[in-house]
């Protein structure tokens, strides 16, 4: 199957690969929730970005491959349903940002700030605060070490999907916050061929919204 990014909940996962890395991707309900397994293709290690729900189902793509760490990418309750079970069928190491960690059914084995890092065996995830959706919101980078310096694959959970940023519920504190830190920090560092992978629904890249950015400052939301 051709990666397209478009997963619906029920249907296949999704893989792509990328040097270093296997990335798949997976849709679970209720909400319409996306999960990412990603493999590091030296060690075989195994990282599962959101535990979202439907246990069964991540547990299915996981197979017998020990799962190392589960990343929770912020504390709202739709992205870590199966944080819990996960973390007690597989024996993972468990991360999140120290700002929404307490909110989370599972105390962290480990957390992280802006510009810490985190691996999957050789490969080298950057964590990027992203402060708004939530207060410990975070996004994961990989640029495989530089090699992927043009096209890296950024994961951001619910703080940048196609078409704009994360919900703030229109308090202009938290939609500001936000999109600063979209700005300045995905924005202004990260190259037009970085592949955008959300919490929920369909891919984008960073070319593809870059040119609506003062648009989604204008408008406010």
């Amino acid at each position: 199957m051709t990666y397209t990014g478009n997963v619906s909940v029920g249907g296949p996962a999704q893989t792509r690969e990328a040097p270093g890395l296997t990335i798949t991707k997976v849709a679970v309900g209720p909400m319409d929730n996306n999960a990412y397994l990603l493999r590091c293709t030296n060690t075989g290690k195994l990282l599962l970005i959101d535990a979202a729900n439907e246990p069964e189902t991540l547990l299915g793509l996981i197979g017998d491959t020990p799962l190392a760490t589960i990343v929770t990418t912020h504390r709202h309750g739709d992205h870590w349903q199966a944080l819990e079970p996960l973390a007690k069928a597989t024996g993972a190491e468990t991360v999140a940002h120290v700002e929404d960690a307490p909110a989370l059914p599972v105390a962290p084995s480990e957390l992280v700030s802006h510009r810490d890092t985190i691996h999957v065996g050789d490969a080298r995830l950057s964590i990027i605060h992203l402060r708004g959706h939530t207060p410990g919101s975070i996004a994961l980078l990989y640029d495989g070490g530089g090699a992927l310096a043009d096209e890296p694959h950024l994961f951001t959970g619910d703080s940048l999907f196609p078409g704009g940023p994360g919900n703030t519920d229109h308090d202009a504190t938290r939609f500001n916050s936000l999109i600063t830190d979209l700005e300045e920090r995905i924005f202004a560092d990260l190259p037009d061929g970085t592949w955008v992978y959300p919490g929920h629904g369909g891919d984008t890249t960073i070319g593809a919204e870059r040119p609506h950015v003062a648009e989604w400052r204008a408008r406010g939301w």
